[in-house]
């Protein structure tokens, strides 16, 4: 399959991002980035640096690779660890700068070698084999990097870069999770099902159903799980030590110390898992609302259907600063002839190609409907001067006019401005006489209502 660039401002690809840091963050801190099925013992636990340099460029993978080594040096802290572990802790070793250039210094290397490694093969034809070739070269990588750093900064431990070039059962294990689970990864990802939620979630920007309180809802709901996360984690921790207390066993500032640390790394855990489920509720709550919205969108001519037009508009007058806007209805001219001469599939093209004219005219100051039939709608959000709505509705009669070769397409058009907030209901009724005015004066014309600020009562022009 030929590799489909990602966007840098894509929102479904942020989300995933921030899920492949709670997965990294979940892996690191719990038994799910470490396979133990005797005689075999693997760490996958830096996998997800891996899916993101399949999927992002190496600024991401650097990142969750940072994710990484911030949490093996914060394992690396507490007193129990063996002493070649304890060397990844600043707080252990005799030398803090080098411990944390190994901890985190190191898997930051590997992070960026992945991404460039990854960046390099998106320009072959043959990404799909590159994917496999890098993931199976990761594993043996990032040993390399450790134990060369290790070698350097920490000599007296015996470890040198050849301590990597064992293989082992082990390695082969990991091998094949590696290629296995980054391959199904990418073609999960390139999937019909997976373009399709990431069209949704990146275009609900544009759907006027997205509430702003389920948003704050949810950003409330996960402030409120990260409070609790953190007050049981302090809790549990106090309540261990004075378990252990009245079963006869003496609590050392060490062991206390140590209670703390684990506590602390099942909150980091559970934040991890918070974040990932209120993402997914995110993705999935602004997926179904764009779903209901594509729903209310006409499917002949792809401009709003009349409920959500009008559920629009009433949106549209709760503007917080009152501005003039323009409500206009356009009729087209004699549509059942055109109808009845050229038959149905020409006057479909008609509606067609009014709409997309209408959008290429107002789109960039307000929104268009269709309200049924022959019938449109347009509210203009922005101030727009009568000499200029004047200028793009001539503009308009004149792309319209010549769509087809044996007849002259026109549109009767009322406009109608008015001053924000506005009673929708009123609105219409008032435009609505003005397009009479307008197909009373003959059609193929345009009626304006105008009313100044500084003037209420309203003037007719034509």
């Amino acid at each position: 399959m030929v590799y489909k660039k990602l966007r840098g401002d894509s929102c479904f690809d942020r989300y995933l991002f921030w899920i492949l840091i709670a997965i990294e963050i979940l892996m690191s801190f719990t038994l799910f980035g470490y396979l133990h099925i005797p005689p075999i013992s693997i760490t996958i636990a830096y996998l997800p640096i891996l899916l993101t340099g399949c999927l992002f460029d190496s600024a991401r993978t650097v990142v969750v690779a940072f994710v990484f080594g911030i949490a093996s040096m914060y394992k690396a802290s507490a007193s129990y660890v063996m002493p070649a572990d304890a060397v990844f802790s600043p707080f252990l070793s005799d030398a803090p700068v080098s411990s944390i250039l190994l901890a985190i210094g190191t898997r930051m290397l590997f992070g960026l070698l992945i991404g460039i490694a990854f960046q390099t093969a998106r320009r072959s034809r043959h990404y799909r084999l590159w994917i496999g070739l890098i993931s199976a070269a990761a594993p043996k990588v990032h040993s390399l990097i450790v134990y060369t750093a290790m070698g350097l900064l920490f000599p007296a431990l015996g470890k040198h870069y050849y301590s990597a070039l064992h293989w082992k059962l082990n390695d082969t294990v990991f091998v094949v999770v590696c290629v296995v689970m980054v391959e199904l990864l990418w073609a999960f990802y390139q999937s019909d099902f997976v373009q399709h939620i990431r069209m949704c979630v990146d275009q609900s920007v544009n759907n006027p159903y997205a509430s702003k309180r389920m948003s704050l809802f949810l950003t409330v709901l996960e402030l409120f799980l990260i409070f609790m996360s953190v007050i049981s984690a302090i809790y549990f921790s106090q309540r261990e030590s004075y378990m252990l207390g009245q079963h006869g066993v003496a609590v050392s500032d060490a062991i206390s110390s140590d209670l703390l640390l684990l506590q602390m790394q099942f909150l980091f855990a559970s934040l991890a898992l918070n974040i990932f489920t209120v993402i997914l509720l995110i993705t999935t709550y602004k997926y179904m609302s764009y779903k209901e919205y594509r729903m209310e969108m006409d499917v002949l001519t792809g401009v709003m259907g009349r409920r959500l037009f009008l559920y629009h508009c009433e949106s549209a007058q709760k503007a917080d600063v009152p501005c003039m806007g323009w409500f206009l209805f356009v009729d087209v001219d004699y549509f059942k002839a055109i109808n009845d001469t050229f038959g149905h599939s020409t006057g479909d093209k008609v509606l067609c190609e009014i709409a997309q004219k209408l959008q290429r005219t107002f789109g960039d100051v307000g929104k268009v409907g269709r309200l049924g039939g022959d019938e449109f709608a347009v509210l203009v959000e922005q101030l727009l001067t009568p000499q200029e709505m004047r200028q793009r509705l001539e503009q308009f009669q004149k792309d319209i006019s010549g769509m087809l070769s044996d007849r002259t397409v026109s549109c009767s058009i009322g406009a109608c401005q008015f001053i924000f907030p506005q009673n929708v209901k009123n609105l219409l009724e008032e435009t609505d006489a003005v397009l009479y005015q307008a197909k009373e004066n003959g059609r193929a014309c345009y009626v304006l209502k105008i009313c100044e600020e500084e003037k209420p009562k309203c003037h007719w022009f034509e």
